[in-house]
């Protein structure tokens, strides 16, 4: 059984831990960038940030699994619970100082994440699901303490208007299919946002749909989700609108789509 409230409180201070480190070396000078062997780019803010959370995770709870984007090895992990961990999300927006990269820590739980925690500390936003599943933003005047929460805002996302949509899409990886599914709906305006930023912007309200045709890893994507889902929000594959589920071979996503459930999905 697992104890909801340990961990998310652990989630959330780990990730302040992570971020701050990885602000450091985003404000210093310079820093190296590296590639790794699927030519995507690491930096010693990725595996500072890693060492930090897979140690504290490791060590607090050691009868959960682990799967961390930054050690192989944990890629071969087939329990059905398991924590899932990108230590720095958007690394092409660290790498660029554009802001939008995320901390992501996330509990799943029979394929499904039930717990997470999206931290932003270049935005200095903070989104998180409480031990029942319920997700807040905490307030913050920049700094958030390590282990005092500030003032939460439980969220709830839009009751979207199908006729004046508000969609967010991916910075760095938008492409003309994305473009070409968009033009389905009726969209008001549209707003681009890194990492995953995109699924916040649903739970908080303010965007009702984010499609993603492009490839993620449940790394990703699962902090993300979790927050979403306890702002009232959905993840659905983009070829069958059947839940995303986690877990999978390779813990490679399908192409999906996060919306308000208020939005009327189009077919593929």
């Amino acid at each position: 059984m697992v104890d909801y409230t340990n961990l998310v409180t652990s989630m959330r201070r780990l990730s302040i831990i992570a971020g701050n480190e990885i602000m450091k070396i985003y404000n210093s000078d310079d820093f190296d960038v590296r590639s790794k062997s699927d030519d995507s780019p690491v930096t010693a803010a990725d595996e500072a940030a890693d060492k930090i959370i897979s140690d504290g995770l490791r060590a607090e709870f050691p009868e959960i699994a682990l799967v961390t984007e930054e050690q192989a090895a944990s890629h071969s992990v087939s329990e059905k619970t398991f924590l899932i961990v990108d230590p720095l999300d958007g690394t092409k927006e660290f790498i660029n100082r554009r802001g939008d990269f995320t901390v992501n820590i996330a509990l799943v739980e029979d394929g499904v994440p039930t717990r997470g925690v999206v931290y932003a500390p270049a935005r200095g936003r903070m989104f998180l699901t409480d031990a029942s599943g319920v997700t807040f933003e905490e307030a913050s005047d920049g700094d958030f303490d390590v282990n005092t929460p500030g003032a939460m805002k439980a969220l709830s996302v839009a009751d979207s208007d199908n006729e004046a949509l508000m969609v967010v899409a991916s910075k760095s990886h938008r492409d003309a299919a994305t473009d070409d599914y968009i033009q389905k709906y009726s969209v008001k305006d549209m707003k681009s946002a890194g990492s995953s930023l995109k699924f916040c912007l649903i739970a908080t309200g303010e965007a009702d749909l984010y499609p993603r045709l492009g490839r993620t890893m449940e790394w990703d994507t699962a902090a993300g989700q979790a927050v979403l889902a306890g702002a009232g929000g959905k993840v659905v594959r983009f070829d069958t609108h059947a839940p995303l589920m986690y877990g999978k071979p390779g813990f490679e996503n399908p192409f999906f789509i996060a919306y308000a459930p208020a939005t009327t999905l189009k077919p593929a």
